[in-house]
Formats: structure tokens, sequence, C-alpha cells
């Protein structure tokens, strides 16, 4: 999605909603509810949902959820608004929903005895009060298409002695929460006059390179518009003013502007369309505007220019960068931009880890990383990012973009704490110690993001919402045993020490350290901290000893069979917090997803309304169940996108109701 003012965002929004109630012939605020939670649950936040509305004094629901083990019960209400910008959320108001919400769960019992069971109302009152009987955790969540005035969430409460939870999600968070990490709009440059170029065809198809000088006012004023976008398909981004090469592209600037033709190297670009001014024999002599242009070898020249035209205050004017400009088809792109950026790229050292900024698996690490928010380590306290700085130096980049004011630099900051950032050599780094491999961890950087490398493309994971949180939570495991390391006076071995003590500690748990509670808590447990302290000794004797050259006995695989057989077993602490089974990650699986959406499809739109019809006369089926076969049944008479979660839902449910009698052709 392209960003958009939050205005814009919410007028769409509401508009969209209406339209889908509309279609569904359902109420809008349920309607909303509804999306909402979809939306949610892709992103993990919630499961097993039900939408059910009740409404009586001083009582308003939506619907419930529960964790897979079910030991969290999450409820949901809705505050709607046909007008969002006008309407606002005061402190008073989410306060009034989320205690009506306290007050159903207060009262279920009662109500449940004033509907017969086949109704909505009286399942949905039965599904809570069984769930409230195993949970050991309430979250009360409130969905709104306004903004909210509250600028913190009440503190958390119990509720039977149970601890409760308060989730907001109006419009800034929703909002948020769509727009973090949408791919962007293809840029288009118009040049007007056009620019003189030289053009010559490839032998190769949809290849072509052109050479054409561009007045650096305009490079400048595009890097203003577009920033980073600009260069996202740079091996690194800018890296501010620190290198020796920046400082002087910026004295030229200043100093011999006149000169910055000869002495710079210009700039190496792609577009995937291009507007030619041609002459009278059909050569290609100007350029009159590019489209999806990304600068990927000059982004530090780019990023000076804009910082003496805005910073340092120079028009400019005499100022020319030479371009060489590759045309291609977009879906070149990735397979040719890093072949360009390492044969081209004279002006800094780029590494391994920069040519593989634009990997796919990198990409969309970075895409979906940034629609995460981390959970609020204390009640109330602000969500925070875990940046993952794909290109070098975007960290830095994004945060110079927030010069407009102190307030906005430090609302960046407090987003995205430097704490928090993290490289692919550390993601790298991270993985391979949760997997067994602290010896290629301690070669460096460079040799284990090579084998990092390796292992994703020999079993490339699915990256989703799960797997960033995951991976990210092995980041704060590693972190954390870095520490115990460093008050074992680890020294100049600290990161030999934590990288083989990280590892141990994984394979003798057998990879089932939670990592989900770790992302959630953004912590490690007591017992794991103990454990690492237990260990980590014993991981120094075997690694530093005398009379071995610590690093190079660190970088080899027998020195992790040496380990791997220091005699040790798990604390009954941190045994008891394990999980049963070893972390999982998900595989690829979109033929399988394809394979089930043409058997969901090949089933007819009547016999899932007869099935809906089926469960609700027989009650053979629970509520959630009945309720997909009607979605199932909207969805395909709206010819509405169907998630890959709904079809496995919606096949299990048509066995089920199979298996329970239910025929179509039944007279």
């Amino acid at each position: 999605m392209a960003e958009l003012p939050l205005a814009d965002y919410a007028r769409t929004l509401t508009g969209d909603i209406q339209t889908l109630a509309e279609a569904e012939d359902g109420s809008i605020p349920r309607t909303f509810t509804r999306w909402v939670l979809e939306q949610l649950e892709e992103s993990g936040f919630v499961s097993n949902m039900t939408v059910a509305y009740h409404s009586g004094h001083g009582v308003m629901v939506y619907g419930f959820g529960y964790s897979d083990d079910r030991s969290v019960l999450d409820l949901y209400t809705t505050a709607f608004s046909l007008d969002p910008m006008v309407d606002r959320l005061t402190k008073a108001d989410v306060t009034k929903h989320y205690r009506r919400l306290l007050a159903f769960l207060q009262k279920a019992g009662s109500i449940r005895g004033n509907f017969d069971q086949p109704t909505e109302v009286h399942q949905l009152c039965e599904g809570v009060e069984k769930l409230l009987s195993n949970a050991s955790k309430v979250r009360l969540f409130l969905f709104s298409n306004c903004e909210s005035a509250a600028r913190t969430q009440p503190e958390p409460t119990e509720f039977q002695g149970l601890p409760v939870e308060h989730h907001l999600w109006d419009l800034a968070r929703l909002y948020r929460h769509q727009t973090s990490g949408a791919a962007s709009e293809p840029i288009v440059v118009q040049f007007d006059p056009p620019i003189n170029c030289l053009s010559v065809q490839s032998v190769e198809p949809n290849l072509s390179v052109t050479l054409a000088v561009v007045p650096g006012r305009h490079l400048a004023e595009l890097y203003e518009e577009h920033r980073t976008r600009l260069l996202e398909l740079n091996v690194r981004a800018f890296l501010q003013a620190r290198s020796t090469v920046n400082r002087g592209i910026r004295l030229t600037l200043l100093n011999e502007p006149g000169r910055f033709l000869t002495y710079n190297n210009g700039i190496t670009a792609t577009a995937t369309a291009a507007e030619f001014v041609e002459d009278t024999e059909g050569r290609r002599v100007g350029i009159r505007s590019l489209t999806g242009l990304q600068i990927v070898n000059g982004g530090q020249t780019t990023a000076t220019l804009h910082h003496v035209f805005k910073r340092d205050k120079k028009d400019l004017d005499g100022v020319s960068v030479q371009m060489k400009l590759t045309l291609m088809g977009s879906d070149d792109l990735m397979a040719i931009v890093p072949s360009i950026s390492q044969y081209s790229n004279t002006q800094n050292k780029v590494t391994l880890v920069d040519l593989s900024a634009n990997d796919k698996f990198h990409v969309e690490f970075e895409r979906v990383s940034r629609t995460l928010w981390a959970p609020p380590t204390t009640p109330g306290g602000p969500q925070t990012r875990w940046f993952y700085e794909r290109a070098r130096g975007s960290y830095a980049v994004e945060e110079a973009k927030q010069h407009a004011s102190i307030v906005a630099r430090r609302k960046f900051k407090a987003e995205n704490p430097a704490a928090q950032r993290f490289a692919k050599s550390d993601l790298a780094k991270f993985v391979n110690a949760w997997s067994g491999l602290p010896h290629l961890v301690s070669r460096g950087a460079q040799k284990s993001f090579a084998a990092f490398q390796a292992n994703v493309k020999e079993q490339p994971p699915v990256i989703d919402a799960d797997y960033c949180r995951r991976t990210i939570a092995m980041g704060i495991l590693f972190k954390e045993v870095d520490k115990v390391a460093k008050a074992h006076d680890a020294g100049s071995h600290k990161a030999l020490i934590t990288a083989y003590t990280t590892a141990r500690l994984c394979e003798e748990t057998g990879q089932r350290i939670d990592l989900d509670r770790i992302w959630q808590e953004q912590r490690v447990s007591d017992a794991i901290v103990q454990a690492a302290h237990d260990l980590c000794p014993l991981i120094m004797d075997m690694v530093i000893q005398e009379g071995k050259h610590v690093t190079e006995w660190a970088k080899s695989s027998k020195c992790w069979e040496e380990v791997s057989r220091i005699p040790w077993t798990v604390p009954e602490e941190l045994a008891e917090e394990l999980l049963a089974r070893p972390v999982e990650f998900a595989v690829d699986t979109r033929e399988e997803e394809e394979e089930q959406l043409s058997r969901l499809k090949q089933i007819e739109l009547s016999e899932w309304e007869m099935l809906a019809d089926w469960a609700r006369e027989t009650r053979a089926l629970e509520l959630a169940e009945q309720q997909i076969a009607t979605t199932i049944a909207a969805k395909l008479a709206t010819n509405a996108t169907i998630t890959a979660a709904q079809v496995r839902k919606a096949l299990e449910v048509y066995d089920n109701a199979i298996e329970e009698g239910f025929s179509a052709f039944a007279p």
C-alpha cells in the first residue's frame, strides 16, 4: 500500500468497510471487527477468533478468541464512526469500552441463561465461560477507525485473579500496521528540458545502456522528494559524511563546483521505462522521463549533493553529474543489479554482505520486520521496532530524515532504539549460533554470513511475521548471553564465548527455548540467564586453552565437537519452561495452498450455503465453524480474497461436516 496521509487513509478505510458490509449484508461495526481480526490473525496478534455480538445494560462485546493452548482468552469490542476524522476516542470512551467487556465477562453466565442454545449469544457466552475456566490471562481488544486521544493504555488490572491486558487498535495504529514496510510506487522523473544522452542497445533483449549528464540540483531535489526510496536497490545507503570520500565530495561542491564533473565518478542508475527524444534518424538523443528510477551506485554522491543543497545552502548551479543508466525489465533487476554494483563500485569497499542486500530473502525480511512493533517492556510503555539494516547505513539515513525538528528525531529514536538495530551479518550470527554453528560465527562476519546465505538458499524459509519475530528473539537471546560472557570476564574472547555458549545452550535444550515468549517479553527468562551463567565457565575452559591459538581454535569444527561433549545438563528450572517440541519454522507451502484453494473453489457456492444452514440447524459444528462456512459463501459470492488460513479452516470444517453427516444431496 502506498503511503497516505492519515485523513485519506481514514476515508479510504471507512469507505471500504461500508462497501464490504453492504456486499456481505452485515452490520458495519461487525464487518469492521472481522476485517481487523483478519489483519491481526495474519500478523499473529490473535488466533481462533469468533465474531459474535451482544449488547445490554453496561455490556458490549463483538467476539472472543483464544491462544492455541487455551491459556489466553481474548475479548473484542469495536467503536466505529462514519466520520472518523471528526469523532475521536477520548480517554473516557476507551475506559468505557474496556469496562463493558469486563462487565460481559462478569455476567456471561447470567446472560447465557436468557438465550436459547442455538443462538449466537448463547454460544458466545458458553464459549467464553469454558475458556475462562482454564485461562491464565485475559486480553481486552478495542478496535476503532477513530484516533484515540488517550496517550497511554490503562494500567493492567485483574479479573478473578487473572491478569488483564488492554490492547487498543485505533486509526493511527491500524494505519501504521497497514502501511509500514509496504512496497513503494515506482519513482517517475521528468526532465524539462530533456537532458542530452547517448544510448546504446545491448545485444541482450530488453537491455540498453545510456550515458547522460544530470544537473546536480535535479539530483538533490530528487533525493529531497524520495530519500532512500531512490536508493532501494543500492547495495548500501549513504554513509553520512564520515568517510574520506564523502568529505571530499562535499569540499569539491563547496570550493570547486565547476570541477565536480571532472573529479567525481558520477552515478550508476537503473530504470524500467524511459521516454526518449529521437532525432530524424531514430537515434535516442535526449531523456524526457524515467520510470522506476533507482541509483544503484553513487548514493553517497546523491545524498552529499542534497546535504550541500539543503544544509550548506548552495544552489549547485553549474554542478553536473555523469550518469550511466541501464534500462531493463523489472524482472531482471534482482539478477543484474548486484553485478552492476560490484563491478562499478570503486568509491568504498563493497563486501559480500553489501552485495547480498538485494537478495529476495533480505528484501522480504526487511519488509516484514518493518511491520512489526515489539510489545512494550513496561505497562503502558511505548512500542518500538527492531530496525533491520538491510543496506549499510540505512539507520543513519532514516534518522537524518527527521531533521525537521528535535521532537521528530526523538520520536524516531524512541521508536527505533539504536540498541535494537541489527544488520545482515548480525542476523546470520544469531541464526548460526541457534543452529549449532558457533565455529562459523567465530570465523568472522563474512564467512558466517556466507554460510548463512548458503543455508537459506538450500532451505528457504517462509519470511513471515513468525520467522522475523523468532529470529529477532534469537538476537535477544544472543545479546543476553553476551552480557553473561562479559560478567565472566571473557575479555577479548567474549564474542567467541558468546557464540559457543549460545550454541551449546540451544543444542542441549533441543532448540526448545520458547522464542515466542522471548519476543513477547522482549527479554529472556531468569532460568535461561542462570543456565548461561552455569555453562559459560565450562565453555571458557574448553575454548580458551593454554597452548592453543584461541581465535583459530574457535574457528574449527573440532572445537565445537569438544564443546558439545562437555558434561552439562539442563537445570530443572529451565527444563520446566522448555517447549514440548523444537521450535519449527514454516516452509514454503505456496504450491500446497494453491491446491487447497483450487479444491475449495470446486465446492459450489450453494453447497457452502447449505452447509452453513445445516450447521446452524443441527448444532453439529461450533459457532466459529458455522461462521467460517458463512464467510466462505459470502466471499465466493462477491469474488473476495480468501486467505490461506481461511482456506485451511474452511476445508477442515467441510471435512468435519461430512463426517458428521452433512450431504448437499441429502433429501
